[in-house]
């Protein structure tokens, strides 16, 4: 759902300087200030056995794709941290219905693999999280068959059975609750009839979620959890989503978690509004998806206007901590940015640079970088990687698991990596600025007013260091386009504005004694479907 209303075309400036909720009580780890991290589905990635189907021998083969260690690399991306879709034993393609939450899938290889893996990645730098699926299991895992077949098992009260069909239905009108296959009974499943939801109102079920991730932090030596479909942990009273005892539930095991390891990082899987997600501050993980803000960013560049983004995003940085939100475009679940953006390359670098200068630590998604194209159904998202043009598209020597995209002999990183106009380049690019400059990894948001509303405007700050974002999302040319900002946008002063995406510099910015700024030109034209990234550099004058 999106928020309907729209601001109006000149934002009051009193309205552009919001600060973050002063009582969070978590902080995320030093290590994300920065970061960006890179989502991986395994399967897809690359094939080191000729078998057609990803490993983790093969992500670590191509970890220096990722990231290198060497802080310049022009062959590297950069990212910081790895997101691992599901890697624990499961029967399906995805894996996100566990039948083994202590061994690796078996198509991927072994727990030996995985903790070489994890040691090449932190030789490297570079932190890892994996997926843990916690709202429920395979219809397949020991448990749940235990628990089918035999009532008086120890299983029982891991999930919810009934003998007679409830008729509550979900929001979309259908039920959750599934015929046993084994009884004259049923159970409740929300994600379907082949992932029975675990029973966190049950100790034991989550004192075993602790036990997992122990295991995986500690044995397993991963970095931190991204929490699945997390805001269905616990259905209570009627009420199928965002419940109090969820809320219980996750406080109480992102405390454990952060016992084992005060640098673990999760980040949780809520989807729907701003408003949703303000419900599991200020103790509950450590981030959560900006889906409304990820949604808005590209209605926003799809339709050529800036007011689509303004609620959902002055709704996050008004309610939620600037660090504690993470902002993404693209993931396994949703058509890849290209391909929700009109296969239009313009488009997309303009959506890429928004979303990799947002608060928090961005997402992107395997072949985002590239443009990947894909829709749904799911699988056609998370085809395999394309590395090269020729058969196969590099990812295997084999017929893939998966049919190839129609791009996958144009879309390919080795196409891209040499190309300095490439998508590629320009995350290479917004990866480097955001490790190298406070400003984009860590600093405030705060948003800018413009006279036209195809224009989206902002500042980032932190200390010393500030950053000023403008793009035309527009499909024509803008001319002489004026930018305001509140009190305490930026430091006073005059300040010459250095373009750090190369091109032209933008034209010197005086700033007022209280700092703000009023009918500033960054440039005599703005390009049609383009975004520049300037940083302040003092241009001589007092600074205050």
């Amino acid at each position: 759902m999106r928020i309907a209303s729209a601001l109006p075309l000149a934002l009051p400036l009193g309205l552009l300087l919001l600060a973050a909720p002063a009582s969070a009580q978590l902080s995320p780890p030093a290590w994300t200030r920065g970061a960006t991290c890179y989502e991986v589905f395994v399967r897809s990635f690359f094939d080191s056995d000729g078998d057609g189907v990803g490993d983790l021998n093969g992500l670590t083969a191509k970890l220096d794709y990722i990231n290198d260690g060497k802080p310049h690399s022009a062959t590297s991306l950069g990212a910081k941290c790895i997101w691992l879709m599901p890697i624990a034993e499961s029967p399906s393609y995805h894996g996100y219905d566990v039948t083994d939450y202590y061994r690796v899938e078996r198509d991927y290889g072994t727990n030996a693999d995985f903790r070489r893996f994890i040691a090449a990645a932190h030789k490297r730098g570079i932190k890892v999280v994996i997926d843990m699926v916690l709202n429920h299991e395979s219809v397949w895992h020991p448990q749940f068959q235990a628990a089918i077949q035999d009532t008086a098992s120890p299983y029982r009260k891991w999930f919810r059975f009934e003998k007679v069909k409830p008729t509550e239905l979900n929001p979309w009108g259908n039920s959750n609750w599934h015929k046993s296959p084994a009884g004259d009974e049923y159970y409740y499943g929300f994600f379907g009839p082949h992932m029975p939801d675990l029973n966190y109102t049950y100790r034991p079920v989550v004192e075993e979620a602790k036990k997992v991730a122990k295991f995986w932090l500690q044995e397993m030596h991963v970095d931190g959890f991204r929490l699945d479909a997390i805001s269905y942990l616990v259905e209570e009273n009627g009420q199928i989503a965002h419940t109090p005892t969820t809320h219980a539930v996750l406080r109480e095991y992102q405390a454990y978690l952060r016992q084992l390891n005060r640098d673990v990082f999760t980040v949780g899987e809520v989807t729907g509004t701003v408003s949703d997600l303000k419900g599991y501050y200020p103790d509950q993980l450590d981030s959560f998806f900006g889906f409304e803000v990820a949604d808005s960013i590209i209605s926003a560049v799809n339709t050529g206007s800036a007011t689509a983004l303004f609620p959902p995003l002055l709704s996050a940085l008004a309610n939620l901590p600037r660090d504690r939100w993470t902002p993404f475009i693209g993931n396994h679940d949703q058509p890849r940015p290209f391909t929700k953006l009109k296969q239009d390359a313009a488009r997309t670098r303009v959506a890429t640079i928004i979303n990799m200068t947002m608060p928090g630590m961005p997402f992107v998604y395997y072949g985002d970088e590239l443009g990947m194209i894909g829709d749904k159904p799911d699988e056609r998202i998370r085809t395999p990687m394309q590395w090269t043009g020729a058969r196969g598209a590099g990812f295997s020597t084999a017929m893939p698991w998966a049919r190839l995209q129609s791009d996958s002999a144009t879309s390919t990183v080795a196409a891209e990596m040499n190309d300095p106009q490439s998508l590629w380049t320009l995350h290479h690019a917004l990866i480097a600025l955001r490790t190298s400059n406070p400003a984009l990894g860590r600093g405030t948001l705060t948003l800018a007013s413009a006279n036209d509303q195809a224009v989206l405007a902002y500042v980032r700050r932190d200390a010393g260091r500030a950053v000023l974002v403008v793009a035309n999302l527009g499909a024509a040319p803008m001319n002489n386009v004026s930018i305001s900002a509140a009190a305490g946008a930026l430091p006073a002063g005059t300040w010459v504005m250095k373009s750090l995406l190369g091109g032209s510099n933008g034209s010197a910015l005086t700033v007022a004694q209280d700092g703000s700024f009023k009918g500033y030109v960054p440039t005599a034209s703005l390009a049609a479907k383009s975004a520049w990234v300037f940083e302040l550099v003092s241009g001589g004058a007092k600074q205050h």
